[in-house]
């Protein structure tokens, strides 16, 4: 013993300083750990801690060393304990002597660790986590990475190393002290009594396979980038009593109380498990995701004072496949303290479970447990081992990475625990695609309202591949949300277009299912369209589908057939009669397709439909019909399917095949019957999208959207709206808001009658107005100067229509002489009125203003559609109050019971909200309620629509300053982006309209007018023009690739409008093309000039 002296000296002088204080016993082994960090001084501090650990060899010795000296060493067996069975203990000692015969190296039965107070003490805890990692095959630690969170005094790092032979073990802790005494017992445990390296079978030492660090949670492994292959941790579970002790400075020269209390409890961790101690393992979970590879295991401990049921939620609703290893019960330590877990019984009603004594089996909660060990009882609880894999690794690892990216409040409502794997093979991909497109994108892209061109292409992938159909992306149309609404209410109809009669009537009759009843209607009644679907049975084969295409093409009728029910989206399709026949024949110009995709496992009223038609003006028809009456595809939706069939399109390699050639469709036997000549004219007039190839993006200043930067509260409720399962009813209840939000921004009255209507945008609300309006007989009266789409979709829909003159006087405005004189001559008048911000001018109608409006729509029993869905960002309005319509309303009602208003929304420019379709709609005529509900095919907005929308408007009642500072940051830009697209017209010659509010400008190109420019057609001519306000618009778009809106679409004469709610980068480029026309226009007019000069003068 005397031969190696300690840091201090001799073994007593070593020994005297350890008795001073637990703080001189850490200094004297820190002093220790240098010179055994040290190669010249290693052997000697080795051989110092053989004869230390000699002095206090038996058991009594050691406890009495910690009590005295403030230390412990200790010897921890790892052998199974003596009542293991007979085989298994063969087993070892057979596989220990193979090694030891094979290498020269036999496992060792014990390792050798010191502790001190101010750590995590080896207990039954760690023992049992140890035993539950024993359970797992000898290959699971094999030349893998490793890291143990909560190493303590490193024993389980340690062991591991020794046992399994990883090919590093990082071991991880929080307090600085346990990490020093961790690496002292390496060197322990390395190095022999003599200080020679102990080698294993791979000529490697414990130094060679473990490092410790001091670390929060995988703090270390994030910040250099480690990849892990198993992640093990023993952590505290129960919540520190005294909280704001967790929030100080941890250094190792904190006291020994507080380093103590750091190894024991655990902070909050803002997480849901919280509420049950469990913060500090759900926030581990999360970090082991970020820094796990894909097939890497974890493994925890989990005290089952939560109830085993919330113990493997944690990890299953963070996409986790959970293996409970072992199970035992451990008595609660005399010194942790449960308090804080009976205070959190009382505050809610989840009760935790203790036992008492160890062969107890009713579960008690905390506070029984509490009183009884206070009355001198022992307490204790479950301990269980988890092993845990992620199900669907890198999708979850994308997931948790755009939730750590400032959406952390969000993440207690992720939940991707499934019993059904078919539902996580769905979800699960689908939200790490959603998580990437919010974390990488800053807006949702323009895409043209019929459908994305990738969405497209999936589905002609898909039907070329599973199918054999040979379809482009251009012979579908996906463009319609709930299309069985839309197209067939009832299972099957004829559709009677009674175009030649002069009343034009529309006559809808039920029909039989049944193909062979169906053509026995056709050929008598010879309509002009068929809607219809197919029965099962004959769906299978195509010779029902061929029955109805002959019987139409004869009687010159047109087909529209539904196989929704049909369609389906997996890897193994079933036979499907309509695909056999398209996959060797072309679809005759008279048919089309309409499949509704809605046969999902995940969001059952989620519906996004596509048409194949192999006819280019019926595909074009078609995709202007969507555009006018319903507005775009939402794109979140076709997120959701274009997912869908990436996965099942993913795997396949590239058809090997040349495509089958097909049958041209059969001559029609007599013209057939599509849209009408004057529908097709109204639709060629339209000013809807513009097509756009790949290789020539357009700027869009002609779209009602924003694409400005979506906002971080509205990123995480359009995450939250998907991620959440089991949402209630009343979590998608948006009635209250949008009450709230009508009432406090407009002043606008709801009663108890009051009707809400919710869709997915306005557009499709006003068309079902528009219906009524014709329904009752009534007259639909513009202002001159109003949004071309509205109008141009009562044109489709046959409305009667008057134009209410306006004057540039009052900026376009409705009057009340105006409006007077043009109400006088009209029998039931319906009054579309823009506001508070009047679309397109971008002008305010005051409230003064308004109550006028309403008083005179009032005297002659109109009904009023109040559009408020382009209201909401006022960037230039000093001096506007807001509307305040209450009292007006009140008595206007009450004086002509035939006026009524309803008031029609959205939140798209009240909150700026990119990307997320809803409007609303509010009634409160009885009668006029029962005719909008008449009228099918109103595509509602899905649950998680309304979700979202519940929690937007919720965070605006709240008044969340990171929405309302969201809002006003964007209204800023637009303020800021008007006053330079302003400057730009102008300084190119353009009159601009002074605007108040909105995304939208007009200006008059009048420097432009009568001046000519060359446009190319096609690839090889151009052609020369002269310009005026009809054409301007299509110059632009071929000269520069800016997108505008006309004149003929304005209403006024001779005012173009431009949007100004783009991206950055689109937004530059639209001023860039704003000055390029000028260029173009000037050059043109100057060569003229000079031919014109030099003419003259040859002439003179």
């Amino acid at each position: 013993m005397g031969g190696a002296r300690g840091p201090s000296g001799s073994m007593e002088e070593f020994l005297k300083q350890c008795e001073q204080s637990g703080d001189a016993a850490y200094s004297a082994l820190r002093s220790l750990l240098e010179r055994l960090e040290d190669p010249k001084t290693r052997i000697d501090a080795r051989i110092f801690l053989s004869e230390l650990h000699k002095r206090f060899e038996s058991k009594e010795a050691s406890e009495s060393c910690l009590g005295t000296y403030h230390f412990q060493i200790q010897d921890i067996y790892l052998e199974p304990y003596e009542g293991a069975l007979a085989i298994s203990m063969l087993e070892m000692h057979l596989h220990n002597c193979f090694l030891s015969l094979v290498t020269g190296f036999q496992k060792r039965k014990k390792l050798t660790m010191m502790v001190i107070p101010s750590i995590f003490m080896p207990e039954d805890w760690s023992f049992t986590f140890y035993e539950g990692i024993n359970r797992h095959p000898d290959s699971i630690f094999k030349d893998k990475t490793v890291a143990e969170l909560g190493c303590g005094n490193g024993w389980i790092s340690i062991a591991i190393a020794e046992k399994w032979s990883p090919l590093k073990v990082y071991g991880l802790d929080i307090n600085p002290r346990a990490v020093k005494i961790s690496w002292i017992n390496l060197y322990l445990n390395a190095l022999d009594e003599n200080g020679q390296p102990i080698y294993d079978g791979e000529k490697k030492t414990l130094l060679d396979r473990v490092e410790f660090h001091e670390s929060d949670l995988l703090s270390y492994c994030r910040d250099n980038q480690i990849e892990l292959e198993r992640i093990v941790g023993c952590i505290p579970q129960i919540l520190n009593p005294n909280p704001d002790a967790m929030s100080k400075m941890i250094t190792e020269n904190a006291s020994e109380e507080f380093l103590h209390s750091l190894s024991n409890y655990c902070a909050l961790q803002g997480f849901v498990e919280d509420q049950f101690g469990l913060g500090l393992i759900a926030r581990a979970v999360e970090e082991g995701i970020s820094v796990i590879k894909s097939m890497g295991i974890m493994i925890f401990n989990m005290g089952g004072r939560p109830g085993q049921a919330v113990c493997k939620r944690l990890f299953e609703r963070r996409g986790l496949r959970v293996n409970k290893l072992w199970q035992t019960k451990v008595l609660q330590a005399a010194d942790t303290d449960i308090s804080a877990l009976v205070e959190i019984e009382k505050n809610s009603p989840h009760r935790f479970e203790f036992f008492m004594g160890l062969v107890g089996d009713q579960p008690i909660c905390a506070r029984t447990a509490w009183a009884y060990a206070k009355a001198g009882g022992r307490i204790s609880h479950a301990l269980s081992v988890y092993s845990c894999q992620l199900r669907q690794p890198n999708q979850v690892k994308k997931i948790f990475e755009f939730l750590k990216n400032g959406f952390h409040d969000i993440s207690s409502s992720l939940d991707l625990s499934f019993e059904d794997d078919s539902v996580a093979d769905e979800k699960i991909p689908f939200l790490a695609y959603l998580a990437n497109v919010l974390k990488e994108t800053s807006f949702f892209p323009y895409e043209p309202p019929a459908g994305s061109r990738r969405f497209r292409s999936l589905i002609s992938g898909f039907m070329r591949t599973y199918h054999h159909v040979p379809l482009t992306a251009d012979a579908e149309w996906a463009g319609v949300e709930k299309v069985r609404e839309a197209l067939s209410r009832a299972d099957s109809m004829i559709k009677i277009e009674s175009g030649k009669h002069s009343e034009e009537a529309i006559t809808v009759i039920e029909a039989p299912r049944q193909s062979d009843l169906m053509i026995e209607l056709i050929k008598k009644l010879k309509p002009e369209v068929v809607v219809t679907g197919m029965a099962q049975f004959e769906s299978v084969t195509s010779s029902s589908f061929e029955h109805l295409l002959d019987i139409t093409r004869e009687i010159g009728c047109q087909l529209l057939l539904d196989i929704s029910d049909h369609f389906e989206l997996s890897s193994l399709p079933s036979s499907n009669g309509v695909f056999k026949y398209l996959a060797g024949n072309t679809l005759p110009s008279h048919a089309a397709i309409v499949c509704g995709l809605l046969k999902n496992q995940v969001y059952s009223d989620l519906e996004v439909a596509f048409v194949i038609s192999e006819e280019k003006a019926m595909f074009k028809a078609l995709c202007k019909t969507v555009e006018l009456l319903q507005g775009s595809t939402s794109i979140i939706s076709q997120y959701y399917y274009g997912c869908l069939f990436h996965e099942l399109l993913a795997f396949q390699l590239a058809d090997r095949h040349p495509p089958t050639q097909r049958n041209s469709a059969k001559t029609k036997a007599s013209e057939v019957n599509g849209f009408s000549s004057s529908t097709i004219s109204m639709l060629e007039h339209a000013e809807l999208a513009v097509n756009e190839s790949d290789e020539s993006p357009l700027v869009h200043m002609d779209v009602d959207q924003s694409f400005l930067p979506i906002t971080t509260p509205v990123k995480a409720s359009i995450f939250e709206s998907f991620a959440r399962q089991n949402i209630t009813e009343s979590e998608t209840d948006v009635t209250c808001g949008i009450r709230q939000l009508v009432s406090s921004s407009y002043g606008f009255p709801s009663a108890t009658n009051t009707e809400f209507i919710y869709a997915d945008c306005t557009m499709s609300l006003f068309s079902k107005l528009v219906l009524c309006c014709i329904q009752e007989g009534g007259t639909l009266c513009f202002p001159t100067g109003t949004n071309g789409n509205y109008l141009s979709a009562a044109k489709f829909l046959n409305a009667k229509i008057v134009k209410i003159p306006t004057s540039s006087e009052v900026g376009y405005k409705l009057t009340e002489k105006t409006l007077t004189g043009a109400l006088e001559s009209i029998n039931k008048p319906w009054v579309y009125v823009s506001g508070p911000t009047i679309n397109p001018t971008g002008l305010l109608y005051s409230n003064e203003e308004i109550n006028k409006l309403l008083s005179v729509c009032a005297k002659f029993g109109a009904r009023v559609i109040l559009d408020t869905s382009f209201s909401g960002v006022e960037f230039n309005a000093k001096g506007f109050e807001g509307w305040n319509l209450g009292a007006t309303l009140e008595k206007l009602s009450s004086a002509n019971s035939a006026f009524c208003v309803s008031l029609l929304g959205g939140l798209f420019f009240k909150m700026l909200t990119g990307g997320i379709k809803f409007g609303f709609l509010l009634i409160d005529q009885p009668s006029l309620v029962e005719t909008f509900h008449s009228f099918a095919g109103l595509s509602k907005p899905h649950s998680t629509t309304k979700y979202t929308v519940k929690k937007l408007l919720d965070l605006r009642e709240q008044k969340r300053e990171d929405l309302l500072n969201a809002i006003s940051e964007q209204t800023v830009i637009l303020g800021s982006r008007y006053k330079q697209l302003k400057q730009t017209l102008e300084t190119s010659g353009w009159e601009v309209f002074e605007a108040q509010a909105g995304v939208s400008i007009l200006a008059k190109p009048s420097a432009y007018l009568g001046k000519t420019i060359k446009i190319n057609e096609g690839t090889t001519t151009t052609q020369e023009i002269k310009l005026d306000d009809s054409n301007i618009r299509e110059a632009m778009l071929k000269t520069t690739g800016l997108c505008i809106n006309s004149a003929s679409w304005t209403g006024i004469p001779g005012y173009c409008r431009f949007t100004i709610a783009l991206e950055e980068g689109d937004f530059k480029r639209a001023l860039d093309c704003i000055s390029k026309f000028k260029s173009l226009v000037s050059q043109l007019t100057g060569k003229k000039k000079q031919i014109l000069i030099a003419f003259s003068t040859q002439t003179h």
